[in-house]
């Protein structure tokens, strides 16, 4: 076996879903445990991530060959629905496209209407709103059928943002003078009227943070991690390596972003509270303190 091959053949057992140890590694590769190590050192001067978990080795799947990877040749979610929508038109008897549509349920977890006249209904909705933030116009969602009030009745709206490809669009609700989010599935029709827009600055689009916490406010933090909290930080939540910056001191980094609520980063702030140091907001300090403030009563009562 050649080196390009062995070392191929090292990353596809690396990325498997399973820890293998040196020797277990050299068996397979039919090579001694002394070139194995080379060809792992030869894998982090490639930039390549290797994880020890005690004797074991596996590949992270963070490391920069694979995001870049990833980025050249993935869809995005939006993009997998759009693909999805597209086929969806095509004849039910065409079995390579309901093959596709599949593979794609599955591997992007699309949150699906299973019933064919409820997609052609929500994206011939779709149509009229995408008018209507061109235009912009209010138009009415005539009878909107809305679970949490478990009432049927008109809305009328100034829609301004899609969300969660176009299944869901972000409105201002005129009656009730609040930025509201809809199902554009759950509105029997769409009817555009004349009026325009008079409401404009008052559109709150939503925040989804890192912790996946949404909400019309961003709320400013900041954190000092030391290294377990920032191992689990990227273990957890993977898109925030955009967020964290090396740390004036050794093995220390600094976590910098917005949330919309204080509970996602609350969480993770109090149950690594030993390694992490809350820097900049007052305001999130202040909920920090409160939360120690309410645990320390009840382990004194």
């Amino acid at each position: 076996m050649n080196n390009l091959r062995r070392e191929l053949e090292l990353l596809l057992l690396l990325t498997e879903n399973k820890d293998y140890s040196v020797q277990m590694l050299a068996d397979r590769l039919d090579i001694t445990r002394r070139q194995l190590y080379y060809d792992l050192e030869n894998l982090r001067a490639c930039g390549f991530k290797l994880v020890k978990t005690n004797t074991k080795y596996r590949l992270d799947r963070h490391s920069p060959f694979f995001k870049r990877l990833h980025e050249n040749i993935a869809l995005t979610e939006e993009e997998a629905m759009m693909v999805y929508r597209l086929l969806d038109r095509l004849p039910h008897t065409d079995y390579l496209s309901k093959s596709i549509q599949s593979k794609l349920e599955r591997f992007f977890n699309l949150e699906l209407l299973t019933d064919v006249g409820q997609r052609r209904q929500a994206e011939s909705n779709a149509a009229v709103l995408r008018e209507a933030i061109q235009l912009r116009r209010v138009v009415i969602l005539k009878n909107y059928s809305s679970p949490h009030s478990r009432t049927v009745s008109d809305r009328m709206v100034e829609p301004f943002l899609f969300l969660n490809a176009e299944m869901d669009i972000r409105c201002f609700e005129i009656n009730s003078h609040t930025n509201k989010t809809f199902k554009t599935s759950r509105a029997a029709s769409v009817e555009m009227t004349d009026v325009e827009w008079l409401n404009e600055q008052s559109h709150k689009s939503i925040f989804t943070d890192l912790f996946m916490f949404s909400g019309e406010e961003r709320l400013p933090v900041e954190l000092k991690l030391g290294r377990l909290a920032h191992s689990i930080l990227l273990e957890e939540y993977p898109a925030a390596e955009a967020y964290i910056t090396p740390a004036n001191t050794p093995n220390h980094w600094i976590f910098a972003s917005e949330v919309a609520s204080y509970l996602g980063i609350g969480r993770f702030v109090l149950g690594l509270y030993h390694d992490i140091d809350v820097l900049g907001s007052a305001q999130f300090a202040a909920y920090i303190n409160e939360k120690v403030k309410a645990m320390n009563q009840k382990v004194t009562l």
